[in-house]
Formats: C-alpha cells, sequence, structure tokens
C-alpha cells in the first residue's frame, strides 16, 4: 500500500494509563477503601517472603510492563523479571520472581495474576493463529484483531496481540474510516430512512465522500476501508481503490475469486477477509491470496493462561 498500516500498539505512555486506571479499579475491587482482613489478622506486619511468578501453560507471554506500576502498591517488595513479552510460555518456566515484605505480596497478588494471565492468554491465542498462516506456502497474509475488545481493555488487548505476533486493526472510530455494512444498509432505499435520493449511497458513492472527506480535513495518512458481502458490491467498489476492502463472510473459493478480480482491476488494493475465521478455517482463508485476516475471538473468545505465583525459600 501507499499509505502506512493502522497504528500498531507498542507499549506506551497512552496503554500506561489505560492500565493506571484499570489497576486501581482493580485495587479498590479487592479492599473497597479497607484492608486485607485475612492477611491483617494472620500475617505478622515483619513478616518477609519470596514468590516466583511462573507458567503453568504453554503459551507467549505478555504484560511485563504491568508488574512496576503494580509494584508501585508493594513499596517494600523488590521485583526481578527473567523473562521479556513475547518470550515463549512452558509449564514451570519462571517469569519472574518477587521478595519482600509478605503482606504487600499478598495484597496484589490476585492484581497481578488476573492482569497477566488474561493478556497472555490473548497473545498466547494469537500466536497459535500466526502460527498455522506460517504453514502454507506463498504469500502470508497478517492477522489482525477487531474492536470486539473488553470495555477498558482495548489498548491492553491490542498491545498482547502484538506480544503474540499479531497486527492491529484500527484503534478506534478515530484513527480509520471503516464503511461497514451499516453504513450502506442506513442508505437502502428500501429502509426509507430520512434520507433523499441525493443522499443515498452505494458502495462506490461511499468511498468517493470518504476521499474528499480526508481531503477537506487534510487527512492524507488516514486509511479507507470497505466492507462488502458479495462479488457485486466488490466490482463495484475496486474501481475508486480504496485502500482495503474487508470481504465479509465469504467461503475461500468466493475468497479466491476476489482476489482474482482485485488483481485484475485494482492490484493495488488490499484484501481483508472476515467472518466465521477459527483454528480450523485458517489456514484454508489464509491460502486464497487475501493480505490479511482479521479475527475477533482473538480478543473476545481467548482464555486467560494459568499462571501462579508460589512461595520459595530465601536465599
Amino acid at each position: 500500500m501507499n499509505k502506512p498500516d493502522f497504528h500498531q500498539t507498542r507499549w506506551d505512555a497512552e496503554v500506561e494509563h489505560d492500565f493506571r486506571i484499570l489497576l486501581d479499579l482493580a485495587i479498590q475491587e479487592d479492599v473497597r477503601g479497607s484492608v486485607d482482613i485475612t492477611t491483617d489478622a494472620v500475617v505478622p506486619k515483619t513478616a518477609r517472603g519470596k514468590v516466583v511468578l511462573s507458567s503453568r501453560e504453554e503459551g507467549v507471554l505478555a504484560g511485563m510492563a504491568m508488574v512496576p506500576i503494580i509494584m508501585e502498591y508493594a513499596p517494600d517488595v523488590k521485583w526481578t523479571p527473567f523473562m521479556n513479552d513475547s518470550d515463549p510460555l512452558y509449564p514451570g518456566c519462571k517469569i519472574g520472581a518477587l521478595e519482600g515484605n509478605a503482606r504487600q505480596i499478598l495484597h496484589i497478588e490476585r492484581p497481578l495474576l488476573n492482569f497477566m494471565s488474561r493478556l497472555c492468554g490473548i497473545a498466547s491465542l494469537t500466536h497459535f493463529y500466526v502460527e498455522w498462516v506460517d504453514l502454507i506456502e506463498g504469500k502470508k497474509p497478517g492477522i489482525y484483531d477487531t474492536r470486539k475488545t473488553t470495555p477498558g481493555w482495548r489498548l491492553l488487548e491490542k498491545y498482547a496481540i502484538q506480544c503474540g505476533g499479531g497486527k492491529n486493526h484500527r484503534c478506534g472510530l478515530y484513527d480509520a474510516i471503516l464503511i461497514k455494512d451499516n453504513h450502506l444498509a442506513l442508505a437502502c432505499p428500501e429502509l426509507k430512512h430520512d434520507l433523499d435520493e441525493e443522499t443515498l449511497f452505494n458502495p462506490a458513492e461511499a468511498i468517493a465522500r470518504a476521499k474528499k472527506y480526508i481531503a477537506d480535513k487534510n487527512m492524507p495518512d488516514t486509511l479507507i476501508e470497505l466492507e462488502v458481502d458479495s462479488l457485486e458490491q466488490l466490482k463495484i467498489a475496486l474501481p475508486l481503490k480504496p485502500d482495503i476492502v474487508l470481504l465479509d463472510n465469504m467461503p475461500p473459493a468466493v475468497l479466491r475469486q476476489a482476489v482474482a478480480m482485485r488483481d485484475e482491476m485494482a492490484p493495488e488494493v488490499e484484501l481483508e477477509a472476515s467472518g466465521g475465521v477459527n483454528l480450523k478455517t485458517i489456514g484454508k482463508i489464509a491460502a486464497t491470496g487475501v493480505e490479511r485476516i482479521s479475527v475477533g475471538s482473538l480478543t473476545h473468545a481467548a482464555s486467560s493462561l494459568d499462571i501462579g505465583l508460589d512461595w520459595e525459600p530465601i536465599n
């Protein structure tokens, strides 16, 4: 493409900002302005200990940048990392160690495990999809996430996608134009919405309006993507040359026809397959020649990875 890809999320000040908000809420869920009454009752104030954070499953590590921030709630505990984000995990591997005030370790135990397990689960599932795509011969499409994220967690989850080897689709409604089926359906004359004949639009007209909007707003690096659900719509859209066309719920045979049509009419346009993508179907979809595959289940269906904290003797 002549234009850049969607913004790819790295751990930065914006991600950290969102994490701090979530962390504050996670701590308040546990103590509600009070204390851990169990630990307060049975663990002496001066007790010290050491725990090791370890994986109990195979997967991919994500979320190490969170730990020093969590440790701000445990100022008398030292964190020693042993691994980095994107490193492979296996049962029993040690991720890092916490040593210091035992009460503080117990205070941050559950928030640490909840955040780490969630992000590792997303990174691991993403990695499994990327592995399947790597098995095909020839051009390998990128595996992209969607906006089907946990409210409030979007940047964190998109960061985890990166750790797993995937790519980020648009982050929100503000950073790319994606003309979806519901935008086109709004302009369907049969629905008799409050649009006159001059304002009704088909896929080609929608792309033209998007290009004019970008020019008027001086947003030259903004991507334009159009969602279509038929080869007829694709044929209408390609002459307007959006950056990407999303092919919604098309079986592999139709996807191959779409690729052939694109190659003939507008080879610079990238194609994205979406809908019905899972670990059983990803191989056949990837082999059709599309450049992108978006997978909502990377975030909305990922299971948390089993990460644990185990006490060890202090040296």
